[in-house]
Formats: C-alpha cells, structure tokens, sequence
C-alpha cells in the first residue's frame, strides 16, 4: 500500500555505504530525503546522485539528512560512485541503501510483495516505479512523496523549495502560494480565525478575498 503524506515513515535497519542503519535513529531530530534508484548505473540517475552530492550544503543548512537506496548490493554502488565522481564532479557524500534483497522498496510500496530474486537480473525498467522522493520529518512522519518516470530527472531545488515551506510552515501558522520562495509573502492558515489573526498580525493583512489573507512571511 503506498503511503500517504502523514503516515508515519516505516523504520528499518539497512547496509548502507557507510555502514547499517536503524533509520528512525539515523534521522533523529533532523529532517531527512530518502530518494530511491531502479538500479545502479542508470544515466539518469547519476546525474541526480550527482547534483545532490555537489549541492549536499543546501540540505546541511536546513539541517536535512539525504540518504539513497538503489536496488542493487553494495559493492555495486561503491563501483557506481566511482563513475558519479568522474562524470559529475563528486561522489555520493551520503549514504546509499544497498537494497539488493527489495526489504526497504517493499516496506515503501515502490514494488509488490512478490518480487524476488538475484537483484542484478532485473532490468531498471522491471524497477521503474522505485524513483520515489520522501521527505520525512523530525517526527518521523511523511511530509512529501514524489514519484518520477525513469526518463526526467527529479527536481531537487523544488525539493528543498518544498522543505523550506515546510519547515516555515511547521513552525508559523501560515501557508505557502503557488510557486512561493524563500522571502516571499504567504497567506495566513485557514485554520486561524480574524480575531486570532488580529493578535498574531496587528498591522493586518492585505484580503482580495475573506479567504486570502495575505502577509510578509514571518522571520
């Protein structure tokens, strides 16, 4: 069953590149993006594992944990970061879930229960629904899942864009228009009546309409 933003992510304990993990401990207070792969040595993918280990410091500042899974061992993906760090200009600087026997994309719902197998007989193709987005909360909850097709690559700044407003979000009863930056005015939560808003805000709010109320983004 696929999940559902506000379930609680499942946890688990994996291989990883950099040794095994409990995941809900692996998190801890931080946020984190975990980000899957239908197989190691995908073009695409490269490119992706690559902007991400060249722009790791955008995560780091809003204190965001990246970690990959591919469905491959390990010693496939050791191989495989060779190649990220020639093509691309750095290598993986995180973690990299070596899901060789289907455990973690399982436990997430990007493939049936009944896929098994020697993992390295699958065509990325037969893989082609583990190219999943997660971003998982402080409290271990699902606060986004994206779902992208093999041929176009993900958007990872409108990833972090999406962090931003939630992290701005969870902290300040505001909500975030279409297409919003870092900056930019948001509208006051639907759930914050006049009156409450009138404490939080006493210099107003511009309302094209009862149900837009629009203010700077709180600092």
């Amino acid at each position: 069953m696929a999940l559902q933003i506000g379930d609680t992510a499942p946890d688990f304990e994996a291989e990883t590149t950099e040794g095994t993990i409990r995941f809900h401990e692996w998190i801890g207070d931080s946020w984190a993006v975990l980000f899957s792969h239908p197989r190691d040595f995908t073009p695409v993918c490269t490119t992706e594992l690559g902007y991400l280990a060249n722009n790791k410091a955008e995560f780091d500042r809003r204190d965001v944990k990246l970690i990959g899974l591919s469905v491959d061992p390990l010693d496939n993906h050791e191989k495989w970061a060779a190649d990220i760090a020639e093509t691309q200009g750095t290598a993986p600087n995180y973690p990299l879930i070596g899901d060789s026997e289907f455990v973690v994309s399982k436990l997430y719902g990007m493939l049936p229960a009944e896929v098994s197998g020697d993992p390295t007989q699958r065509t990325p193709a037969q893989n082609a629904t583990v190219r999943n987005v997660f971003v998982v909360g402080p409290d271990k909850k699902v606060k986004l899942v994206l779902v992208y097709p093999m041929t176009t690559g993900r958007n990872f700044d409108e990833v972090l864009r999406v962090i931003d407003s939630l992290q701005l979000t969870a902290n300040h009863r505001v909500a975030t228009p279409a297409n919003w930056k870092q900056g930019e005015d948001v509208i006051i939560a639907g759930s914050v009546s006049d009156d409450e808003a009138k404490t939080i805000w006493p210099d107003g709010w511009e309302s094209p309409r009862p149900y837009i109320r629009i203010v700077p983004q709180p600092s």
